[in-house]
């Protein structure tokens, strides 16, 4: 064989191999050899700034990951960046996380508003959305949306806790609900409505909406007093939860008060609010609050608060969504391993569609992962609790708080 017909033959084999090389990266964003880039937008800004804990917290997990040698042998490269918790600007950021940085996936979005505004745009474009920072029921329907999970328990299903608490326990009340105009707020309250049943319409006495632009919540606190209510339904992101438990107490207002568990934190909600004007008040969780002594002596827990030291040490313990985060890390890290070499987004979502009873050190004991093709909704159960002015005091069963799939 000539050299120039070796040399013919080399060229040729070697522009296959840049050809093979280009589409494999075509077909895989976000992935070399060495790393995987992961998108995320949240609210280090804005009305909803309390939740900048998550992105922080799911940075220094990824970190810390990266220094035990990554995700089989690739590094995390996690590109969060701030939208302010603004509808158009978390489609400004999702743009350019996937048409300029060429993420792989976007991961841990925070918010109802904020998801739903690129919802569309990435399922059509075939960009895994997964576990998604909200509850809102949307989020599991595979038929309609096959590239966006969710991950924390649905907000009506949580709302039907509520309702059959209150059904057992305060057959005559009368009940008023504040909750953000959106569909965060709306599906808690269509929630409440469904668990109450025929006895909706009789019980919920008044509601009241705010906009995320608001200063304070104060007037509506003082128009629910109002009505006549006994027991309140605060569905609110913390700046608002905080400034309600405030005025609830400081107007002598007593009613039974359930907190939805967005804005549950000791850190953030409760001692913002003033820790003795939320003592008696009923929430629900999913995980082990940081707070709660009755966990500070287990492994997971001393395991989680070396990680937040070490690596966190801007976020407070007193956090519980330092908690969940690690948990949305987790669950993340679980998928992409199970993955393997075949990193490809179809792959990922049919691994995240497979989660069978994943236990995760934080969650509450009895609570696991479980994900199907038809069932996006990870988490399923919750625990009551009630908030004594130091911690949550978990009480009652774990309940079922599943949500149904979209409708046709």
């Amino acid at each position: 064989m000539s050299f120039r017909l070796k040399l013919t033959i080399m060229l040729a084999m070697a522009s296959v191999v840049l050809a093979t090389s280009v589409g494999s990266a075509a077909e895989q964003p976000g992935v070399t050899d060495k790393e995987i880039k992961i998108g995320n937008t949240m609210p280090y800004s804005g009305p909803a700034s309390a939740y900048g804990i998550i992105g922080k917290t799911e940075s220094a997990y990824f970190n810390m990951l990266n220094e035990q040698g990554g995700i089989n042998g690739r590094s995390v490269n996690f590109i969060s960046r701030d939208d302010s918790y603004s509808p158009p600007k978390t489609v400004e950021q999702v743009r350019k996380l996937v048409e300029q940085d060429n993420v792989l996936l976007l991961f841990s979005t925070l918010g109802t508003p904020t998801n739903t505004a690129i919802h569309e745009y990435l399922n059509e474009n075939k960009v895994p959305q997964l576990f998604v920072s909200t509850g809102a029921d949307k989020w599991n329907d595979p038929k309609h949306f096959p590239w966006t999970m969710g991950w924390i328990p649905s907000y009506g299903a949580e709302a039907s806790i509520y309702a059959s608490y209150i059904l057992a326990n305060l057959p005559n009340a009368k009940i008023a609900v504040l909750y953000q105009n959106d569909d965060f707020g709306k599906d808690y309250l269509n929630g409440l409505r469904k668990g109450l049943g025929d006895k909706a319409a009789k019980m919920i006495v008044a509601t009241q909406s705010y906009e995320t632009t608001d200063p304070t919540v104060d007037s509506q606190i003082v128009s629910l007093q109002g009505s006549g209510a006994d027991v309140l339904l605060t569905a609110a992101i913390p700046k608002f939860a905080a400034q309600a438990i405030r005025k609830v107490y400081d107007i002598g207002w007593r009613p039974t008060h359930f907190l939805t568990s967005v804005s549950n934190s000791v850190g953030t909600v409760m001692k913002s609010a003033g820790l003795e004007k939320g003592v008696g008040i009923i929430s629900a969780s999913f995980v082990k609050d940081p707070t709660d002594p009755q966990w500070q002596e287990t492994t997971a827990y001393r395991e989680w608060l070396a990680f937040m030291k070490k690596y966190n040490t801007s976020a407070g313990v007193a956090d519980i969504q330092a908690v969940v985060a690690y948990s949305y890390a987790q669950t993340l890290v679980s998928v992409l391993k199970a993955c393997g070499d075949n990193l490809g987004r179809e792959s990922i979502m049919k691994h995240a569609a497979d989660l069978h009873n994943l236990a995760l050190p934080m969650l509450l004991p009895g609570i696991t992962l479980s994900t199907s093709p038809t069932d996006f909704a990870p988490v399923k159960q919750m625990q009551l609790e009630k908030f004594d002015g130091n911690t949550w005091k978990l009480f009652g069963d774990v309940i079922s708080a599943s949500g149904s799939a979209g409708a046709d």
